[in-house]
């Protein structure tokens, strides 16, 4: 019986650890206003990955929430704000640069 509840809890942490949302913190150039956030706000709403999107003007961050088991590769995230016509200075991932 301990060992079938070991097994399982640790099925349990394994699982749980495997299927999280990711943070990622993008440092924006070239954001100055309302606007703008509104732009990048709504071009990262559009990605199918995308649980939530936060936009700080006055610290010029682009927070994004991905779904479960999803994730934004750099590039792709580096090409949307391109096209939008501003700069990466720095992407986070779960609190990590």
């Amino acid at each position: 019986m301990k060992t079938k509840f070991l097994l399982i809890s640790s099925l349990l942490v394994l699982f749980s650890a495997n299927v999280h949302a990711r943070e990622i913190a993008i440092t924006v150039k070239g954001m100055v206003c309302a606007f703008c956030a509104q732009g990048i706000e709504k071009k990262f709403k559009a990605l199918k990955e995308v649980e939530s999107v936060g936009v700080s003007l006055e610290k010029k961050i682009v927070k994004v929430t991905t779904k479960a088991d999803q994730d934004i590769p750099d590039q792709k995230i580096n090409e949307i704000l391109k096209d939008s016509g501003y700069n990466v200075e720095k992407i986070q991932r779960d609190g990590k640069t």
